[in-house]
C-alpha cells in the first residue's frame, strides 16, 4: 500500500479522477456509515432502475452521518437523491467518479455550493519516494498504482489501461459511439502528448475531421484522461504563442496511448514525457495543497520556451504579475542556452515580475547560474511538496 497525501474533506464532496488512480483504495481506508459501490452490477442496476432507494436505505442513519457512493456517474441520477437527503436529512456524501463528462450531463451543478469538489492524480513524490523508482523510469511509465505496485509488469500494465479505458470509459458509457476513428486520434494524440495543440495537424495524421478532433479531445478533458495548459501572454506580443499545449495526465499512458509501451523511447519524445510526468506532480501538489495557482506555459514563434509558468500573484492596476518560471531539461549538465528564455521573459517589455526561474534537470548538482537555479528532479520535488517553492 502506498500512503495517499489526500486528505479527507469534512463535507461532503465530489472526488474526481481517471480511472486507476486509487480513488477507491483511498476511500477504503476511510470509515462510512454506509458504502455503495456502483461498480457492482446488482447496485448500479438496482439504482438505475429505482435512484429513489437511497432514501430507505439511509432511513436509519442519524444526521451528520457519511454515505460513500463510489462511482457516481454510472447513476448519476442519484444526484438528486443525494441533494435532497443532504438538505433535509443533513447527512454527507462521499462521491467519487472518473468521468465528469456524464455528472456535467446529468446535474451535478445542483451540489454546487454544497459538495467540495476533489481531485485524484497518479501517485505523487512523498508517496512513492520510499520505493526504489528513478526519475528516468517514472518519466518512461509514469506513477499510476497499478504500474509502481507491479513494475515488472509494467509495459503489459498501461497497454491494459488504454485497452479498458476505450471499452469501460468510453463504449460502455457511450460516450463515443465509433470506436475505431477514436484509436487512431488517440494514438496521434499520444505521440503529440506535451505539443501545441494543432488540431488540424491531429485531423490529417489520424484521418478524422477536424470538428470531431475537436469532440475527441473534450472527451478526453471530460474524463479526466488530459488537460489543455494554456499559453501565458504577459505582454500580449504578436509574437506570443497563445495557442494551449495538450498533456496527458500521466506520462505512462500518454506513451502508451501513443503505442510505445512495448517501444523504445526516443530522446525527443522521452523530454515531452519528462515535462509531463514534472508537470503533474505540480499539479497534484496545487490540488492537494488548495493552493489553486494558475499555471501556464510561454513560448515564442521566433524560439525560446519556459515549460511551466506558475502564476503566484496576478497584476492589478498599481502592481505586476509575480510569477516562478520552470524549464524541464533532460540533460545531466548545464547548458547556456537554457537560460535564455528566461532572459526573454525578464526583458524590459515584460510586465512580469519573476519571482525565480528554475531549470529542473537529471543531474545531481544545485547550482546558480546568474539568474537561474539549477536543481536535479528530487531536490525540485522535496521543495515542491514542502510548499517551499508556492
Amino acid at each position: 500500500m502506498f500512503h495517499r497525501i489526500a486528505t479527507r474533506p469534512t463535507k461532503t464532496f465530489l472526488l474526481l479522477g481517471p480511472r486507476g488512480t486509487g480513488k477507491s483504495t483511498w476511500l477504503k481506508t476511510l470509515s462510512f456509515d454506509l458504502s455503495i459501490d456502483l461498480l457492482k452490477t446488482k447496485d448500479c442496476l438496482e439504482y438505475l432502475r429505482d435512484p429513489g432507494l437511497l432514501a430507505p436505505r439511509t432511513a436509519h442513519l442519524p444526521s451528520g452521518s457519511w454515505v460513500l457512493i463510489d462511482e457516481v456517474q454510472k447513476v448519476p441520477e442519484l444526484l438528486d437523491e443525494v441533494h435532497h437527503l443532504y438538505e433535509e436529512r443533513k447527512l454527507h456524501f462521499a462521491l467519487s467518479g472518473s468521468s465528469a463528462r456524464k455528472l456535467k450531463r446529468s446535474g451535478v451543478n445542483l451540489l454546487a455550493g454544497r459538495a467540495i469538489n476533489r481531485r485524484m492524480f497518479p501517485l505523487t513524490f512523498p508517496e512513492y519516494a520510499t520505493g526504489d523508482f528513478s526519475s528516468d523510469e517514472l518519466t518512461e511509465w509514469g506513477t499510476l498504482p497499478l504500474v509502481l505496485d507491479q513494475f515488472e509488469h509494467r509495459a503489459e500494465t498501461l497497454s491494459s489501461y488504454v485497452d479498458n479505458y476505450l471499452r469501460q470509459e468510453l463504449l460502455e458509457e457511450g460516450i463515443v459511439r465509433n470506436i475505431e476513428p477514436f484509436v487512431r486520434f488517440l494514438a496521434v494524440a499520444g505521440q503529440m502528448n506535451g505539443q501545441t495543440l494543432n488540431v488540424e495537424n491531429v485531423a490529417r495524421e489520424s484521418k478524422v475531421g477536424r470538428t470531431t478532433v475537436d469532440k475527441y479531445f473534450a472527451v478526453l478533458v471530460d474524463t479526466l484522461i488530459g488537460f489543455k495548459l494554456a499559453a501565458y501572454q504577459p505582454s500580449i506580443r504578436v509574437n506570443e504563442v497563445a495557442h494551449p499545449k495538450f498533456y496527458f495526465f500521466d506520462a505512462g499512458v500518454a506513451r502508451a496511448a501513443a503505442g510505445l509501451a512495448f517501444d523504445s523511447l526516443d530522446k525527443y519524445y522521452k523530454g515531452f514525457l519528462f515535462e509531463t510526468y514534472l508537470l503533474n506532480e505540480v499539479r497534484a501538489y496545487n490540488e492537494y495543497s488548495g493552493r489553486h495557482r494558475d499555471i501556464f506555459y510561454y513560448a515564442l514563434r521566433s524560439g525560446g520556451e519556459i515549460d511551466l509558468v506558475i502564476q503566484l500573484k496576478k497584476k492589478t492596476k498599481h502592481a505586476p504579475d509575480e510569477i516562478i518560471a520552470c524549464e524541464f531539461k533532460l540533460g545531466s549538465t548545464w547548458r547556456s542556452e537554457w537560460a535564455k528564455p528566461f532572459a526573454i521573459l525578464m526583458g524590459g517589455e515584460s510586465p512580469t515580475q519573476v519571482k525565480r526561474a528554475i531549470v529542473v534537470y537529471t543531474g545531481q548538482v544545485r547550482e546558480v547560474r546568474g539568474a537561474v537555479e539549477l536543481l536535479p528532479v528530487a531536490e525540485f520535488l522535496r521543495e515542491l511538496f514542502a510548499a517551499k517553492l508556492f
